[in-house]
């Protein structure tokens, strides 16, 4: 089987696998859980690249790496290319080994100012950009891409070789349009045009959620290894079945009951002390409908946990859930 290495500067990525950044699902608990069990790296939650902002408590914690494993990367959103510059330089210092620009988000918020994939419509902002950042920083810059704003105007070609040009050290592209959004199939032949284009490392991003998936999708585009979104939402040991299956072409088995319960109320707790109480009970709760859907269990038997306002009383909830595990599948079937 091949082996799938790759370099984003001077870091070494041994694994084929990276957690995408999602905003409100890559936070440090996830991306230490998601390294743990095999991404080769974690990018975090987009930071705005508006400075005035970062005293609030969501910028706080999406800055925060404090006993991560690195490298680290930080992904920026804006569409100032100055203060995409001041933006990488502040991240770096505050410990962020690898910066990766936003120009892939699809979400209105940040396409109607400017940012996300709505910078692929005007190429010249897009180089200066990648010029500001990577002159900003001595760290590797990688660039997040969609193939294009809609299907008429496919051009992450174009902008894949302008990243090359502008020293970029790695493209993530995913198999959509912005106006795409997220629905339809990813298609992936854009992403192999955008590998043929150029000589730095590229990943494949949309719709890879097994491990026979990602192999094809290899296959399809001849990347260097694949990034994972939605993919690892309830399933974190996605990256390890993806490692195991290209090293060596065989399926790992699927966690046990015990792993799931082990895996998922370890996530929890850790989220409880990351945000505190409060935010932590709130935060845990769309996690614990995504692993609790993705092990069969129907919705009806855990909508409770949305009322649920202390840690203590959604561990309690979990517990009840596992203890009639094998039951509440048996009723889904």
């Amino acid at each position: 089987m091949t082996c799938f290495v790759f370099n984003i500067g001077p870091y070494t990525i041994t694994q084929p696998t990276v957690l995408a950044p999602m905003a409100g699902v890559t936070d440090q608990p996830f991306r230490k859980l998601c390294r743990s069990l095999g991404a080769g790296l974690a990018v975090s939650e987009m930071v705005t690249s508006e400075t005035r902002l970062w005293k609030t408590n969501k910028s706080r914690w999406r800055m925060n790496h404090a006993g991560e494993e690195g490298p680290i990367s930080v992904q920026i959103a804006g569409g100032d290319p100055q203060a995409l510059a001041v933006a990488a330089a502040n991240n770096v210092k505050l410990g962020a080994q690898i910066i990766d620009i936003n120009m892939g988000c699809p979400a209105k918020k940040v396409c109607n100012r400017a940012a996300g994939s709505a910078l692929m419509k005007d190429e010249a902002l897009v180089s200066d950009i990648l010029e500001a950042v990577t002159r900003a920083v001595s760290v590797p810059v990688t660039l997040k891409i969609r193939t294009g704003w809609d299907e008429h105007s496919k051009n992450a070609v174009t902008i894949a070789k302008m990243a090359e040009q502008n020293g970029i050290a790695l493209l993530s592209v995913h198999g959509r349009t912005r106006a795409d959004a997220y629905n339809g199939e990813a298609e992936y032949e854009t992403i192999a045009a955008v590998k043929q284009a150029v000589s730095i490392p590229v990943l494949a991003n949309g719709d890879i959620n097994s491990p026979e998936k990602a192999a094809s999708v290899l296959n399809i585009t001849g990347a260097d290894g694949v990034m994972i979104g939605r993919g690892a939402q309830g399933n974190p040991w996605i990256f390890q079945a993806i490692n195991q299956y290209l090293a060596t072409g065989q399926l790992i088995a699927e966690p046990s009951k015990q792993e799931v319960f082990s895996t998922l109320t370890g996530h929890i707790n850790a989220l409880h002390e990351f945000y505190g109480d409060y935010m932590g009970v709130r935060i845990a709760r769309k996690h614990l409908g995504w692993y609790l859907k993705g092990q069969g269990i129907a919705k009806h038997h855990y909508q409770q946990f949305n009322s649920l306002e202390h840690c203590h009383e959604q561990i309690q909830a979990i517990e009840n859930i596992f203890e009639q595990f094998e039951r509440l599948k048996e009723s889904a079937a």
